[in-house]
């Protein structure tokens, strides 16, 4: 069975990203990307094994329908995410969404796929479309958190960024009781990196 994977962005104080997420502000009113990522483009050299690492090993993505687009998109308008048309994932993601939406070839091998059956039914395709190859939890937060709290994520890598946001969207809510062994470590004074197997109680 496919091993389920997660890297994450946050601030030492658990956030991945703000509050009142827009198209306009998609990290959130009170925070910018480059708060959270300013790592991967400041040092890239240092830190190239981390950011291409996820990319790599995974063979599918599942995200919540915020890191797809902004949550006020109009249901009629067409949309195919941040990225452009070349997204870095290179490979098939399932967008957990309560919206009805036909999938979204891109170039480069990524195809949106939308899945209004909940998290379980997702983890499944991504595993059937990944293959042999890990399945990659990619966000958000609330994504993240219903992957954990049910017990179905194997390895966390986070990227800790020394700042501190205060609001917004958290990782680590309502997830239950976890114990993480960490099996990775290192960073810069920009970041740390921990890579953490997932234990559930």
């Amino acid at each position: 069975m496919s091993k389920v994977i997660c890297g994450m962005a946050m601030s030492v104080d658990g956030f991945v990203a703000g509050v009142k997420e827009s198209e306009q502000n998609p990290f959130g009113e009170n925070v910018s990307a480059e708060l959270l990522h300013n790592w991967m483009f400041s040092e890239p050299e240092k830190h190239k094994a981390e950011v291409a690492e996820l990319n790599s090993v995974a063979g599918a993505y599942i995200m919540g329908w915020n890191m797809f687009a902004p949550p006020e998109l109009d249901d009629d308008r067409e949309w195919k995410g941040w990225w452009g048309d070349d997204p870095p994932f290179h490979a098939p993601v399932f967008v957990l969404t309560h919206r009805n939406r036909n999938s979204i070839k891109m170039q480069g091998g990524t195809t949106f796929n939308f899945v209004t059956d909940g998290i379980e039914s997702a983890l499944e395709q991504a595993r059937h479309a990944a293959g042999d190859k890990p399945v990659a939890i990619a966000g958000g937060a609330n994504t993240v958190n219903q992957y954990l709290a049910a017990g179905l994520i194997d390895e966390l890598w986070l990227h800790i960024v020394p700042a501190t946001i205060g609001k917004g969207q958290r990782l680590f809510e309502n997830v239950g009781d976890l114990r993480m062994e960490p099996i990775e470590w290192g960073g810069t004074k920009l970041v740390t990196h921990i890579k953490y197997k997932v234990k559930t109680q």
